[in-house]
């Protein structure tokens, strides 16, 4: 199965459909005046598709189990088609569309079963997905070329050249990812003058993100979130507090950050944890969703 550990839960939601074609105006009579022999077709091919839906990681091997939330069961007759909607819902990690087509065919197929009595030309058709929507496929291929970043690594031992800046790099990887390049890369000492004055000369119309790496701990020495608080003009604590829950969740010390996040000027200065994987696992928890407030921070609505 897809490793989904990194995914943060979303919203996710699903339509798919199916089609049964019957042969004869009797069998949709039938169906619509409930005298199909075996019983009232709609009721029962809806609990199946229920059934289907809920159980689709028992039938479909890599499909991850995951909560069902939401489901939607209607039908519409057009002529001697019946159209079967499944609608799904769920607030996880990964999507629904599986489910939601599952549900649709087992829906058709258990319509088929009790319909095939009365009518031999019966047809399953058009199993399709119509739409989906939730999580960061939504943003998949978006890219933000207008935006330009800077970044910022806090460190005596990378300061000094006695250790190498994995945090940093990884950081300007991750936003070539989005299309958007760092126009500077800088390395400071964990003192409060120096983080203030790089902070000051980035923060200006040439770099519209700023990310500074390291000095978010508890260590004597870091004082990252001392020298940038000052100088922020919006804190923005929700930035900061999605990192550290979606920390919490895969390692127990993540609640013992400090980083702060918010504005200043028209700069967005985000502080990460120092480590390789800190940073990964903020960036994970955090782009590129957190860049639609630049679209906000200029008037547009959510």
């Amino acid at each position: 199965m897809v490793n989904i550990t990194r995914k943060s839960n979303t919203l996710r939601k699903a339509i798919a459909s199916a089609i049964l074609s019957v042969s004869k105006q009797e069998t949709i009579d039938a169906v619509v005046q409930r005298k199909v022999p075996k019983g009232d077709v709609f009721e029962f091919a809806r609990a199946a598709g229920l059934f289907g839906v809920k159980k689709t990681s028992d039938v479909i091997p890599d499909c991850h189990p995951l909560p069902i939330e939401f489901t939607s069961i209607t039908f519409e007759i057009n002529g001697l088609d019946i159209i079967i909607s499944v609608e799904v819902h769920t607030i996880y990690k990964t999507g629904v569309e599986v489910e939601a087509m599952h549900g649709a065919s087992v829906t058709a197929l258990t319509m088929y079963d009790m319909l095939k009595p009365i009518d031999k030309g019966i047809e399953i058709k058009n199993i399709k997905l119509l739409e989906k929507s939730g999580g960061k496929s939504d943003l998949k291929h978006k890219k933000f070329p207008e935006l330009k970043a800077a970044v910022v690594v806090c460190s005596d031992s990378v300061f000094d050249s006695k250790a190498e800046d994995y945090s940093g790099k990884l950081a300007i990887s991750r936003l070539e990812q989005l299309g958007i390049a760092t126009l500077k890369y800088e390395i400071v000492p964990d003192d409060i003058k120096a983080i203030q004055n790089v902070a000051k000369e980035l923060c200006n119309s040439e770099h519209q993100l700023v990310i500074f790496t390291g000095g978010t701990g508890l260590s004597p020495r870091d004082v990252t979130p001392e020298a940038i608080l000052p100088l922020i003009e919006r804190k923005i604590d929700g930035i900061m507090e999605t990192a550290r829950r979606y920390g919490q969740e895969r390692m127990p010390y993540a609640m013992l950050s400090r980083g702060i996040a918010g504005f200043i000027g028209e700069t967005l200065v985000i502080t990460l944890p120092g480590s390789k994987n800190g940073v990964a696992e903020s960036m994970d928890a955090l782009f590129p969703q957190v860049l639609h407030l630049f679209s906000v921070n200029k008037g547009q609505k959510h």
